[in-house]
């Protein structure tokens, strides 16, 4: 797993937010078929094509950085000593599919994040 960096830039740069495309909820029967994708398969100007499947790279990239940052986030909460009922990082990367290890990188990283801090990079 990549580590915790989230939406934060690489070497001390700034927080980036990247404006994701508009995820659109596919019909359950388009998205059974393996060949359909967000309807890529039906645009025909290869100019079109790379725009609106890069707007979607972009808008799975910022969902992905976002939901880690919940995860990461969820996991500091489910690790805080003032819980009766916290949780070792070994239970919480069992629960996750982690490391311990990334688990212990992750609830550093939520603990960051609810003090609204900088996260390291």
């Amino acid at each position: 797993m990549p580590e915790p960096e989230s939406a934060h830039g690489r070497h001390g740069s700034a927080p980036r937010r990247l404006k994701p495309a508009p995820l659109l909820f596919e019909p359950a029967a388009a998205a059974s078929d393996e060949a359909h994708f967000f309807d890529l398969e039906s645009i025909e100007d290869p100019r079109e094509l790379l725009s609106r499947s890069t707007e979607l790279v972009l808008a799975f990239r910022a969902a992905t950085d976002r939901a880690m940052e919940f995860q990461a986030m969820a996991a500091a909460q489910l690790a805080d000593p003032r819980r009766f009922d916290r949780l070792t990082p070994a239970v919480i990367a069992e629960r996750a599919e982690w490391t311990e290890d990334y688990a212990k990188k992750m609830v550093e990283f939520g603990r960051e994040l609810m003090r609204g801090g900088e996260v390291p990079d």
